[in-house]
């Protein structure tokens, strides 16, 4: 029987090579699990009590695109983050999950051809793999555009071929940026959204990290950016999750947003392909999405957890802070070989740097470093970076 060749050229996917790699290995101590931004601080008590008010629901097929709570809820979060007015009934639809999105979108929204010749794809390298699984679905160009220290962790769009560019039909954008944690300041949206007006291309910008940052600033949003501009309507189309906002990965409570027209082509697939989130879990996301208290208190959890980063690992060469998210992205010879030495020796389990990004022509920019994850409580974190550090640090 023969199989479709579309995805061949995919490399296993991070976690199945993590375990080829460390579990024919016995750890060296007990084990510590620092790899998967798996959020596992305490999530809001009442959502218990809300969930078992609406268990009734589980007897209605779910609104496909949301009901009109949970979508007025969003609405009423982003003009309250981004101060942007969305119209809950066209320009929003909840997600199952914003990989479901991150992927659908790219189905609905990407054209057979741009500019008469084969569209482009282009995706940060690294970058959430699911940008690249899209990429291939609709039979575009990937193109990785490396983020290094050099460009800030962010790609520089600047030094695009203007032959790519007018191929370009999505650009993938994650801020903060997973692995790296780096901020997309407003000057570097403004660029990129004044480069999609020339090119005319679309930003899918994927800000699940949002409301994970250091200091009292938030990361500003595409969006946001974009409506204090001309850019066309549906020029950018936002995601966002309750997954690391709220430390709810399990309830699979997204959304994306966008004008009308692309909002019109989203929800047209959705109608056919979709997966809407149960009408239980979209009650108690509505609810979710009206509270702030419990993720300002979760910021503070990841600020304490960060200082313990800076105490044990400040003084390593290349070593920074990131602007947001909650991994640090650690620099090492080769990463793949300080995360089986970690597991081997210190029963430390980080994720390969190299395992988030491809070759390119210059090189993988992922090859020298590791992922670490400083999602687990600070005692258990605490245990983990000192291991890290007596390994390959001292």
């Amino acid at each position: 029987m023969d199989f479709p060749e579309r995805f061949s050229s995919l490399p296993e996917y991070a976690f199945p090579r993590l375990r080829a790699l460390l579990d024919v290995h016995a750890p060296g101590a007990d084990p510590c699990a620092m790899t998967i931004g798996e959020p596992q601080h305490k999530f809001p008590d009442w959502i218990a009590d809300t969930l078992s008010a609406v268990l009734p629901l589980f007897n209605k097929y779910p609104p496909n695109d949301g009901s009109d709570n949970l979508r007025d809820a969003i609405a009423a979060w982003v003009d309250r983050r981004y101060g942007v007015a969305l119209d809950p009934g066209s320009d929003i639809m909840a997600l199952n999950g914003t990989r479901e999105g991150l992927f659908n979108a790219a189905l609905a929204l990407c054209p057979e051809t741009k500019n008469g010749a084969r569209p482009v794809i282009a995706v940060p390298n690294p970058f959430y793999q699911v940008y690249a699984v899209a990429a291939q679905a609709v039979g575009a160009e990937l193109v990785y555009l490396n983020a290094t220290a050099e460009t800030g962790f962010l790609p520089d769009f600047a030094a695009v071929d203007p032959a790519v560019l007018d191929r370009m039909a999505i650009v993938y954008l994650c801020s903060p940026s997973n692995p790296q944690g780096a901020v997309a300041d407003r000057a570097y949206w403004e660029n990129l959204i004044g480069l999609a007006e020339r090119y005319d291309f679309r930003i899918f910008a994927d800000e699940c990290y949002s409301e994970v940052y250091r200091g009292d600033t938030p990361p500003p949003g595409a969006l946001e950016v974009a409506s204090m501009t001309d850019a066309a309507p549906g020029r950018v189309v936002i995601f966002h999750s309750l997954s690391k906002r709220s430390n709810l990965p399990g309830l699979r409570s997204g959304f994306v947003a966008s004008d009308a027209g692309s909002m019109t082509e989203i929800k047209r697939l959705r109608a056919y392909a979709g997966a809407p989130l149960p009408g239980p879990l979209q009650a108690v996301a509505a609810k979710v999405w009206a509270d702030e208290a419990h993720v300002v208190e979760n910021r503070k959890l990841y600020d304490a957890k960060f200082e313990i980063a800076e105490e044990i690992l400040g003084h390593v060469p290349g070593y920074a802070s990131p602007e947001g998210g909650f991994f640090l992205w650690l620099p090492v010879e080769d990463g793949e070989d300080a995360a089986l030495r970690l597991w081997q020796e210190q029963g430390v389990r980080v994720l390969p740097g190299a395992y988030l990004s491809r070759d390119t022509e210059t090189g993988n920019p992922g090859k020298g470093f590791i992922r670490v994850a400083l999602v687990a409580p600070p005692d258990d974190v605490r245990r983990g970076l000192t291991r890290i550090a007596a390994c390959l640090y001292s």
